[in-house]
């Protein structure tokens, strides 16, 4: 079997998968917050879990706030930062993630204007367009919510440049980094952003694992409320083996992020044999900086449900879009907002891995799609 579907939920990483199997086994467990010899012990544990992620994303420990993952996160930024301001405007982009678009819609019906970016064809938000924005609507930007890298198109976005700007011009700015840590380096305190979110199950922790990081913790006010816990700004005992996961999970990565280079070039050379191939074939976003890890591409004309399912056939497990969409047979949002045709996509497929990939990976997937495309062509063109 071959899994190319990281982007939607990674397998557990056998180092957590190891971990766990003794942790599970010998415990203990108690409430963290127990002041008791077996709760302070695992309150202990919660702490170095932190400890380790906060160094492995280039954090302060009170800038990490332990939760449920990246939806939760986002939710967290809205409520906290629109709950606390008198500006009432919110510039983001058209290719967000659904939790952002729905926090956006929610907002937008309480009284919030929302500004969205154009985005480039090549998949990356338009920084003249954003600019304009910035500037016709500096005094009254409560926020600005642009993502570091599409979960799609795997594009990396100018957060940067985006980043400099607000930090400039003291104006919040949230990054839904959910594709983007684990993926590629990440250093928070660099960033030049305010708020950024961690989903476990993206990067081979457990389920229900996540991460709110926090520029300025004191900002930040409770969207659940609870007994104290994690610094008063989450209620709730804390998912403690979840938090540990996820200190082993970035440990993990940080180990084998060297491979960056090496798997990008695999990727490159999968994508260019497949358009030698196929003149039909598009890769979305080729002409931008993408994660490393990531292809969406398409046959034009062939529906990539059909090519999902032939593929599942070979044991070869991919998405049409992201886990979100996948059940649309539609273009998707953000392919709508770079101005792809729904020719190309309605045929999109996503195939996205971990460090571990291997050329293996890449030789089969090759050899299963040339069948594939071969014939489905063949009846497409009768």
């Amino acid at each position: 079997m071959i899994y190319a579907d990281f982007n939607g939920s990674a397998p557990m990483h056998p180092s957590v998968r190891e971990y766990l199997s003794k942790r599970v086994i010998d415990g203990p467990y108690a409430n963290p917050n127990a002041i008791h010899s077996l709760g302070k012990k695992m309150g202990m544990g919660l702490e170095k879990a932190r400890m380790s992620v906060a160094k492995n994303l280039g954090a302060k420990m009170n800038q990490i706030v332990f939760n449920s993952g990246s939806s939760e996160g986002i939710t967290h930024v809205y409520h906290s930062v629109l709950n606390q301001t008198t500006k009432r405007t919110i510039i983001t982009s058209g290719i967000e993630h659904s939790a952002v678009v729905q926090a956006n819609k929610f907002y937008e019906s309480k009284g919030f204007k929302i500004i969205t970016v154009k985005t480039n064809p090549c998949g990356t938000i338009c920084m003249d367009d954003f600019k304009s924005h910035f500037e016709n609507n500096k005094s009254d930007i409560a926020m600005v919510s642009i993502m570091a890298a599409n979960n799609e198109t795997g594009v990396i976005q100018p957060h940067a440049e985006v980043g400099k700007l607000c930090s400039k011009n003291e104006v919040i700015f949230f990054s839904d980094t959910t594709q983007y840590i684990g993926k590629t380096d990440f250093d928070f305190c660099q960033s030049n952003m305010d708020f950024a979110v961690v989903s476990g199950h993206k990067i081979g922790a457990i389920i229900g694992s996540g991460v709110l990081l926090v520029k300025n913790p004191h900002s930040l006010i409770p969207l659940v409320f609870g007994g104290g816990q994690e610094f008063g700004k989450r209620g709730g005992t804390q998912n403690y083996i979840g938090a540990e996961t996820l200190a082993v999970a970035l440990e993990a990565f940080n180990e084998e992020k060297q491979r960056l280079n090496e798997i990008n070039e695999m990727r490159l050379a999968f994508e260019n044999k497949l358009k030698e191939s196929f003149s039909n074939i598009v890769v979305i976003g080729d002409k931008a900086n993408r994660l490393p890890t990531s292809t969406l591409m398409a046959y034009t004309g062939i529906h990539g449900q059909a090519v999902q399912i032939e593929l599942e056939s070979n044991d070869i497990f991919v998405t049409t879009s992201s886990a979100c969409s996948d059940n649309e047979p539609e273009t998707s949002k953000v392919l709508k907002a770079m101005g792809i045709c729904d020719d190309i996509g309605r045929g999109v497929i996503r195939i996205s891995f971990c460090t571990k990939v291997q050329q293996e990976h890449y030789d089969k997937i090759y050899n299963a799609l040339f069948d594939i495309y071969s014939r489905l062509n063949k009846i497409k063109v009768s």
